[in-house]
């Protein structure tokens, strides 16, 4: 059985469809009975999905639907110059 650390851990190779068949059935599975898990895989999924955006047109405005503590953690890690 997976624990919710290696789950968080696995969670990218997961998600690019990486992991081994007996990891992915283990993630599955945990994923099944683990409703944190679960919301943390959306959120995670959420998260890549907002960061393309962003990503996709650096000098346009941010998704409507994008949290305020990413769009600040984007623009830091851009520095003062911005995009290069």
């Amino acid at each position: 059985m997976l624990t919710c650390r290696e789950f968080a851990d696995f969670l990218r190779a997961y998600l690019e469809a990486d992991l081994p068949g007996d990891q992915r059935e283990a993630f599955d599975e945990h994923v099944r009975i683990c409703p944190p898990c679960v919301n943390y895989l959306d959120t995670y999924k959420e998260t890549v999905r907002l960061g393309r955006c962003i990503c996709e047109d650096g000098d346009g405005p941010p998704p409507v639907d994008a949290p305020e503590d990413l769009i600040r953690a984007i623009l830091a890690a851009r520095g003062p110059q911005g995009p290069g």
